[in-house]
């Protein structure tokens, strides 16, 4: 039977954890981009799920407020799913399977 090796566990751990803080810095500059009302609105998010513009075709501003709202609504809500989907792809690439990390399920 093989001794358990914590030192090795330790270092491996820590490795993980410098290619966690890498890849999340990577998707600092990672930009999705949701959009809604067949793109009218569109909205563009980073990987970490900032939102950095946000685009209103000329034509929708003479519709009514409720719309336009929802429309804006859709679009941050498509680009935040875009955003974790691109995070979660390429967090998930880095755990063994069925790992979990707290605040990212399914990973």
């Amino acid at each position: 039977m093989s001794e358990f090796d914590l030192g090795s566990l330790m270092r491996q751990a820590q490795q993980m954890q410098e290619q966690m803080a890498s890849m999340q810095s990577q998707l600092e500059d990672v930009i999705v981009e949701g959009s809604s009302g067949a793109g009218m609105v569109k909205v563009k998010a980073t990987g970490t799920q900032k939102i950095t513009a946000i685009e209103i075709d000329e034509s929708v501003m003479s519709e009514d407020r409720e719309m336009l709202q929802d429309l804006i609504t859709a679009a941050v809500n498509n680009a935040l799913d875009k955003s974790r989907q691109t995070a979660q792809e390429k967090l998930g690439s880095m755990m063994p399977a069925g790992m979990n990390l707290p605040g990212m399920p399914g990973l």
